[in-house]
């Protein structure tokens, strides 16, 4: 089997370009992201002076996966105040950028309350947008203690439910670093099992139409040393089939009240095959992504991306440009469907891993508790 390989333990742990970054040269305060649309091929970054540069950003996908999403958004709240446009507005359009990641309206809320009350208590614009910020460099860090947090949860769950080691994990979409203030969500368990010796193979779901697995995961997997191999998610029937998978492990970007969790499409065929050949699926994400006031499946806004990202393949090239211009792969005129996400009833997930601990069963009972759990416990 053509594959890459790693030696147990082995880490690269390679300096890269930041994820995202404020930075404050003469000109004014800039937003500065590392393009995802241009990976694997070349490390470029976007400088977004302005929240409808970087809403761009966030609806061509040149940003993504759901804790970033809430960093960007918070930043770019901070970004409208420093630079004096309208906080509201900005704020608004942020929040509309993408409908499905919850982590995207948490952070522009946050950054907007801190504006809000900081302006309210000193009637300084600039000392309001100084609040803004430091609330978006607070969500930053925070995200990167969750990331390490998870990282320890998930991997005792793994050895909990795999004593011995040797793990065979299956992934879907992109989960790392690229995601995240930190390591990552799911992605971050497996490196986790990585670094001691556990993880056997990590087997990346393309993901398609848009190709975050074979672009963006094998890439970290790569960069990180680990022993992975790619596969077409049509294969992964197949792989359980052979007894290759021992636990499933994604991210999401928005989970219900209920438990229900939506996470980029592809996920729920997965929490299928996986209860079928009785292998765990396990959910990694922040307690940010829980949503309370969501109740249940039914009731999260699915994201429709347009039709050329699957009537076509988008070249990176053709990725920054926007708007199709990729090789054709159906017939001129083609319509497709294309949601950005699926939603896996909670009866399917074996366990929801937060920084705050994991739950499973997963019931509204337990997240609503683990939820509380998290409110009372002050940020660091």
């Amino acid at each position: 089997m053509a594959d890459q390989q790693a030696r147990p333990g082995e880490d690269k742990r390679p300096s890269e370009i930041p994820v995202i970054r404020w930075e404050e040269p003469p000109e004014g305060p800039v937003l500065i992201l590392l393009d995802q649309t241009r990976l694997p091929s070349e490390e470029v970054e976007l400088v977004c002076t302005d929240a409808s540069a970087l809403v761009e950003a966030i609806r061509s996908l040149a940003v993504r996966g759901a804790p970033v999403l809430g960093i960007a958004g918070a930043y770019g709240v901070a970004l409208a105040a420093a630079r004096g446009f309208d906080v509201d507005e900005a704020a608004e359009a942020l929040e509309s950028a993408r409908p499905t990641a919850v982590n995207l309206s948490v952070g522009v809320h946050r950054a907007l309350a801190a504006y809000r009350d900081a302006l309210t208590a000193t009637g300084d614009p600039t000392a309001a947008a100084t609040a803004a910020l430091a609330a978006a460099q607070a969500l930053h860090r925070e995200d990167a203690e969750a990331s390490a947090r998870m990282a320890v949860h998930g991997l005792a769950l793994l050895d909990e439910l795999m004593p011995g080691g040797g793990h065979r994990v299956l992934t879907h979409c992109n989960t790392g670093a690229l995601v995240s203030g930190g390591e990552g969500t799911a992605f971050a368990v497996a490196l986790a099992a990585h670094r001691v010796g556990r993880l056997r193979r990590l087997w990346v779901d393309e993901t398609r139409p848009l190709l975050q697995g074979a672009r963006l995961t094998a890439w970290e997997a790569a960069r990180s040393g680990m022993a992975y191999t790619l596969l077409t998610d049509s294969a992964a029937g197949s792989l359980f089939a052979a007894g290759e998978v021992d636990a499933v492990l994604i991210g999401a970007d928005r989970i219900a009240a209920d438990g229900s969790v939506a996470n980029k499409v592809g996920s729920y065929p997965l929490a299928v095959l996986a209860r079928y050949h009785h292998v765990p699926f396990i959910v990694v994400a922040p307690v940010t992504t829980i949503d309370p006031d969501t109740p249940d499946g039914a009731s999260i806004e699915v994201e429709q991306r347009p039709g050329f990202e699957v009537t076509e393949i988008l070249t990176p090239q053709a990725s920054a440009v926007g708007g199709g211009g990729g090789v054709p792969l159906a017939p001129l005129g083609t319509q497709a469907y294309n949601p950005a996400f699926d939603v896996t009833p909670p009866e399917l997930v074996t366990a929801i891993v937060t920084e705050e601990g994991t739950v499973s069963p997963v019931t509204p009972e337990a997240l609503a508790a683990l939820c509380t759990r998290a409110r009372a416990t002050p940020a660091a």
